[in-house]
């Protein structure tokens, strides 16, 4: 029973995820011909470059959203309950809208002639070059992908009960200390979670990138999607880089996994 159940899920994960799969293997390991070659995958390391670019604006817009987020759902975990409904509603309105009309709006906010400029004119600033920039690339990524920080956050947040905290300032903690030795050992599940569902995503886009970024701070994704549908169709190499990136962002998984496994099993020891 529990077998025929699970059918059309194990039908579905056969079509969509193991047959993709296969196919980017098969493509990384073979040439035009069919013929099996390491071409390709040698040909991965010129891209270093850009594939080191990825990841640190990943771990920088990462950062950011872990530093903007964490306190924001603990606000919010701390708030009545309707109004924790409300708060949270305006967190996720934004994944409503289109994610490229977001992107959009950003366009329109940092360019040269853009709101932002305008209105730093109106008090003798500016112009700044705002947009195809790195840093318009972070904010784009944590813009888009905060609310993956927040709500894993939140959800682990308002389990823990107020007399933790009380009991612990009451024994003579000061914030500092209720933060680094209450809050974020019991929260850690939820950061973890957190730095996962932002890092994949930030690691592997690439619209954000080339709107943003202007095609002069390329992505690993930007790569990928130029071997596809570029005019350097060479989809090869594309699923060669599409492997490499496949293999960094399961081992960061595993690392994330490992520390929240770590931490529950110090947790079944206390």
């Amino acid at each position: 029973m529990r077998k025929a159940v699970a059918a059309p899920y194990l039908v579905w994960m056969a079509i969509f995820i193991v047959v993709p799969l296969g196919l980017i293997v098969l493509f990384a390991f073979t040439d035009s011909s069919g013929a099996f070659t390491l071409e390709h995958i040698s040909q991965v390391g010129k891209y270093a470059g850009v594939i080191w670019r990825s990841i640190l604006l990943a771990a920088i817009s990462t950062v950011i959203c872990l530093v903007l987020a964490y306190p924001l759902a603990f606000i919010i975990s701390r708030k009545p309950e309707n109004k924790q409904r409300t708060f949270l509603m305006l967190v996720m309105l934004p994944m409503w809208m289109n994610f490229l009309l977001r992107t959009y709006a950003w366009m329109t906010l940092l360019e040269n002639t853009g709101l932002i400029n305008r209105l730093l004119g109106l008090v003798g600033l500016g112009p700044f070059q705002m947009i195809n920039t790195q840093g318009a690339v972070v904010l784009g990524m944590v813009y888009n992908y905060i609310p993956y920080m927040i709500l894993p956050l939140y959800s682990v947040m308002v389990k823990i009960e107020p007399h933790i905290i009380e009991a612990a300032q009451d024994l003579g903690a000061d914030s500092l200390n209720v933060l680094w030795k209450v809050l974020i050992p019991l929260s850690k599940s939820g950061i973890v979670t957190g730095i996962t569902m932002v890092f994949v995503p930030a690691a592997s886009t690439f619209i954000i990138s080339k709107m943003l970024g202007g095609g002069t701070n390329l992505m690993v994704g930007d790569l990928i999607e130029m071997q596809f549908l570029g005019n350097a169709y060479n989809p090869n190499l594309g699923s060669a880089i599409s492997l490499l990136l496949m293999v960094l962002i399961l081992i960061c998984m595993f690392v994330m996994k490992s520390i929240d496994t770590e931490e529950e099993m110090e947790g079944m020891l206390l």
